[in-house]
């Protein structure tokens, strides 16, 4: 199938999956499946190669990011059981301030997701979000979006996150990424305020199942009284700030190219799974104790966690798998080759490729990277030429990629899961805000363009 069946019929498979999940309560991972096989079947993908393409979407996503979500959760637990969640919302309330827990989240997250995946630095971050809300009693849905979309701002707009880097590479522009580096600072300061703006005015009038419910795990009281005192502050950020450098310092090597038995070393400890796994090291700096209670019973909470997370999140990865085996890519780059702009609208392109892509694939990444390989061609022809111009180019495709994030999106199901909302309060949060994001970063983007093109 192709042309306008096709985007009708994948509009109606994420219809499917709301309506299965919101009002059947249907599981997501089923709902997810289900919209998998049956938009295969019908967008005419080879019955033959249905199995294998639902097979690779679940386990690609799976091979990326499974163990992450599987350490990260385990360091969560023993952050929250030890105290050390408490601790480190302590010391980030005291810097910020206890008026806004929000902003704090926000900066964080901005912060982090620099040199980390936005899906592992809110897995990383759970624990210190959830913190925070209890620290600060201000509502899960809040922190969660706040948390969110300061990850995802810099995710697709700052180097040296991936997806930037192989947009600039795909247009000629990697030579020019100190301008990309500060265009994507200054333009994802007002993606981030939108983020924080939405969380404080929406996230917090959404009520999750169960937050305001005495948890036993998490009586910081009790912590205390078994434990007497809280961890230490270096103790209580390591497992969190240690795989955060690492992963950093990884990608200043990767990209600067040095080579040598000590950079290999420490590209080693920063690929994301090991990074975690050195998370987790150092999260048993805080267990109270070495017997079966915290080194079986703790980690095994963590691994029970994990394992509703990662199904869900390879399911959305099986239906993004197979959205991307149609010709939605075809359909796509046919609109860019034909809707030529001209003058100041030239980047309004870019920017609507990417929020197709995005909005029909789910991956972010992905839609930078291929609609920077389908412009690239237009830019020799529209005279686009030199740093600035080019840097502006990246921004109006990394803005078209947070546009948006719903259930083709794992980003989507981590935020979802982690906090604890239902589809529907995700799509309030976290698909919204999203949203906005995107269009501020354009908005701020277009005047760029019009003030220095």
């Amino acid at each position: 199938m192709t042309g306008i069946g096709l985007l009708i019929l994948i509009t109606l498979a994420v219809l499917f999956i709301v309506f299965a999940t919101a009002k059947l309560k249907l599981h997501p991972f089923l709902s997810l499946l289900i919209a998998a096989f049956g938009l295969a079947i019908l967008a005419g993908i080879p019955l033959t190669d249905v199995a294998g393409t639902v097979n690779d979407g679940f386990g690609g996503l799976m091979g990326s990011i499974g163990l992450v979500i599987a350490f990260g959760t385990i360091i969560g637990v023993i952050l929250e059981r030890s105290g050390a969640a408490l601790r480190m919302a302590e010391v980030v309330l005291r810097t910020v301030g206890d008026t806004r827990p929000q902003l704090a989240m926000s900066i964080i997250g901005a912060i982090v997701s620099v040199p980390v995946f936005c899906d592992s630095g809110y897995v990383i971050l759970s624990s210190l979000k959830k913190a925070l809300a209890r620290r600060a009693k201000v509502a899960v849905a809040s922190m969660a979006v706040a948390l969110a979309t300061g990850l995802f701002a810099t995710h697709n707009l700052v180097p040296p996150t991936p997806g930037p880097i192989a947009a600039a590479g795909n247009i000629g522009a990697q030579s020019y990424l100190g301008t990309i580096i500060l265009f994507g600072i200054i333009v994802s300061i007002p993606a981030i305020i939108a983020g924080y703006i939405w969380a404080v005015r929406v996230g917090t009038t959404i009520k999750v199942e169960g937050e305001d419910e005495e948890d036993s795990a998490f009586d910081y009281d009790k912590i205390l009284e078994e434990f007497g005192e809280l961890p230490s502050t270096f103790n209580s950020f390591a497992p969190i700030v240690i795989p955060i450098l690492l992963i950093g310092f990884n990608s200043v090597i990767a990209f600067a190219e040095w080579s040598g038995l000590f950079f290999d070393i420490f590209l080693f400890l920063g690929e994301p799974v090991v990074a975690l796994l050195v998370g987790v090291l150092f999260a048993f700096l805080l267990l109270p104790s070495y017997d079966e209670k915290t080194l079986t019973e703790w980690i095994g909470v963590g691994i029970k966690e994990a394992a509703p997370i990662l199904l869900i999140t390879g399911a959305g990865g099986a239906f993004g798998a197979t959205i991307q085996a149609t010709s939605i890519n075809e359909i796509i780059e046919g609109i860019g080759q034909n809707a030529f702009f001209t003058g100041a609208f030239f980047i309004l392109i870019p920017f609507i490729i990417s929020t197709a892509l995005k909005t029909a694939q789910g991956s972010s990444t992905v839609a930078l990277v291929v609609t920077a390989t389908i412009v690239a061609p237009l830019l020799p022809e529209a005279g686009i030429s030199g740093a600035i111009p080019l840097a502006l180019v990246v921004m109006a495709i990394g803005s078209g990629s947070m546009v948006v994030s719903h259930v083709n999106d794992s980003y989507f199901w981590v935020v979802k899961e982690f906090s604890g909302m239902s589809v529907t309060q995700a799509y309030k949060a976290q698909t919204m805000a999203t949203l906005l994001q995107g269009l501020v970063a354009m908005l701020v983007t277009f005047i760029l363009w019009i003030i220095f093109v």
